[in-house]
């Protein structure tokens, strides 16, 4: 991305520069559209399954902007000498439940042949140009709130393993399922400034660029993040994501471990696929946000604040 120049145009409300969720372009003073793509390999064995989950995981990109999904078009990359087009009917059918849930359209899409199979979805999305969440707008003295538990990484891991329990596998499975749309509704009601999805880069990752972005720093109450069930326990097992220790070479430097231990660290960097919304409210806002976050159904948490160490990342 280095060596490509960056576009230049005052629509262009988010780019690439920030390494925001999605792009964002101003139609008009009232209007703008949320633009963002992503797919995903199978983390599940069942086919529906895993396309609710990599529809649920690429709309969130639009629900993290503070904005609300309009169309989409499917991405696919199928082994069709493998694998029968049943399957992909079913993986279809997955992303038409997110859609139909969600109330946006799925208006076609576009397949390749793939030895790996990968799904995904382009999402076309609006909001309002002056209320947008980005990673550029947290503010010191804000609390950081997280509207989902971690270990979703940690719980795949063992599924590929034939290790995960009933118990851990349905947990992550309705916490990858479940959309993002009435977190992001509550940190607009709330007037949430910044915001991002916990994903592929971890809660630690994520919150990394935010800060660096916001020209901030976070300290995070370790006691106060919330993990899906087993998850510790797996982790000690050595199921990691490779992801996860990738997120941690990133923030090298810029991250202090506190006592954390070895493995707690890990799981605050977990790998996640279609993770909660992570945003940063006013002090005098963020119990009566996590109130609401926790009545509409929200395993969400005060993880900790936004401070004024420009970067750092403090554990705690």
């Amino acid at each position: 991305m280095r060596r490509l120049t960056p576009t230049s145009n005052p629509d262009l409300l988010v780019g690439a520069v920030t390494g925001d969720d999605a792009a964002v372009w101003r139609l008009d003073n009232n209007r703008a559209l949320v633009v963002t793509a992503d797919f995903i390999t199978p983390v599940v064995d069942d086919p529906r399954a895993w396309g609710q989950v990599a529809a649920a995981n690429a709309v969130s990109d639009v629900y993290a902007m503070g904005g609300k999904p309009l169309l989409a078009l499917n991405l696919v990359g199928w082994n069709s000498s493998e694998l029968p087009t049943d399957l992909l009917s079913e993986v279809l059918l997955g992303a038409q439940d997110i859609a139909e849930q969600a109330g946006f359209a799925i208006a076609g899409g576009h397949t390749v042949d793939d030895p790996e199979p990968k799904f995904g979805l382009a999402v076309v999305g609006e909001a309002d140009p002056e209320n947008l969440l980005t990673n550029a707008g947290f503010k010191v003295g804000q609390k950081l709130l997280l509207s989902k538990p971690l270990g979703v990484g940690v719980i795949t891991t063992a599924i590929k393993n034939d290790t995960a329990s009933t118990e851990a596998i349905q947990a992550a499975m309705e916490s990858m399922v479940a959309l993002n749309e009435e977190a992001s509704q509550i940190a607009l009601k709330f007037e949430a400034t910044g915001a991002t999805d916990v994903t592929g880069f971890g809660l630690l990752g994520h919150l990394g660029r935010a800060v660096e972005e916001s020209k901030v720093g976070a300290q995070i109450n370790t006691e106060e993040v919330l993990f899906l069930p087993e998850t510790q326990e797996l982790a000690e097992a050595g199921f990691v994501p490779g992801g996860s220790r990738r997120n941690l070479e990133w923030l090298d430097g810029r991250l202090d471990k506190g006592n954390c231990s070895e493995t707690g660290v890990l799981l605050l960097a977990d790998a996640q696929t279609s993770g909660g919304l992570l945003f940063g409210i006013d002090d005098s806002k963020a119990q009566d946000a996590l109130d609401e976050l926790v009545s509409s159904g929200h395993s969400a948490s005060i993880i900790g604040s936004v401070i004024d160490e420009e970067g750092k990342i403090v554990l705690r």
